[in-house]
């Protein structure tokens, strides 16, 4: 856990892959979203409130690829699209989103003679 950090610190410009936990003071409520969308990186977020419509109308506001509220900042469900924004990466994996992302359609027509016009 790393206490007083800042948006202008190293630490807060990275994208964070490991048991670490940032802590920031802010204000209000736009003074955090302003610092959580601060980053070249949005892969995943997290909102934690008791006021769950309240939290679901923040999360809107969050530059990430996805956001859980109340749970924990990362969940890959085989049917719901993972992928972030920013630096995070483009597309998004799994279901419906991955047949999109991991395919290429190509026509190739082969004329083996004279074609007959018209139709």
């Amino acid at each position: 856990m790393l206490a007083d950090v800042t948006t202008g610190m190293r630490i807060a410009q990275a994208e964070l892959f490991g048991p670490v936990v940032c802590l920031m003071r802010f204000d209000t409520e736009d003074e955090a979203v302003a610092m959580a969308n601060d980053t070249p990186f949005g892969l995943s977020g997290a909102v934690h409130t008791r006021d769950l419509d309240h939290g679901a109308e923040l999360a809107k506001r969050l530059d990430t690829g996805m956001v859980h509220i109340n749970d924990t900042s990362i969940d890959d469900q085989p049917l719901v699209a993972f992928g972030g924004t920013k630096n995070s990466g483009y597309g998004r994996l799994n279901g419906e989103w991955s047949l999109h992302e991991f395919t290429t359609h190509q026509w190739i027509s082969l004329n083996r003679g004279r074609r007959q016009y018209p139709y």
